[in-house]
């Protein structure tokens, strides 16, 4: 699956929830089950290239700045915090992703992100979205060992990151993170 096939999937299934795509914190937040029906559509070596391509946009976001500002949006954010901070962003759609991996201030334009800094409802984290694949891989070939086993030779072939890319800075200082992340250092500090 290339890259554009890859982000029409996820376009496609933001068109069809509507005004309900952006926030993952609603009750009734259909965009991961909608990721997931449209994966059931495809064959199972599409549906194991969708989840390759997943980990490899999650690793292209798998950077300190960004990480800093999803510390700052969400209050906190460990390891599987930013896993799934990362796996939100990309439901956001392509060119909110790209902006928010080359611009993590760039995070203050979302809606979401804006009603999170007055303290209202709203979350970005989209933990759902690993399982999509494997959920959908094994609704459509009604087992789900062919699927990992597929993923895990997939990932052993990838050269992945062991750490967060760029430079980074203690997100406590506030000081700093209003130097580094102004706009979310308004919304947030």
């Amino acid at each position: 699956m290339d890259e554009s096939a890859w982000w029409a999937l996820v376009e496609d299934a933001r068109a069809e929830a509507g005004d309900r795509a952006d926030d993952r914190d609603s009750p009734d937040d259909p965009l991961v089950g909608l990721v997931t029906d449209r994966l059931a559509a495809l064959d199972g070596p599409e549906i194991v290239a969708f989840d390759v391509r997943l980990t490899r946009l999650l690793d292209s976001a798998y950077r300190r700045p960004l990480w800093n500002a999803a510390y700052l949006i969400e209050g906190g954010c460990g390891d599987d915090g930013f896993m799934d901070f990362r796996a939100g962003l990309v439901l956001l759609g392509r060119e909110v992703f790209a902006r928010a991996v080359d611009d993590p201030d760039s995070l203050a334009d979302i809606p979401t992100v804006v009603r999170m800094g007055r303290e209202e409802r709203g979350w970005i984290g989209a933990e759902g979205l690993h399982y999509a694949a494997g959920n959908a891989y094994e609704r459509v070939r009604a087992e789900r060992a062919p699927f990992d086993a597929a993923i895990e030779t997939a990932m052993r072939s990838m050269r992945r990151p062991e750490r967060p890319a760029s430079e980074g800075w203690d997100v406590e200082d506030d000081a700093e993170t209003r130097l580094r992340l102004p706009r979310l250092a308004a919304l947030f500090l």
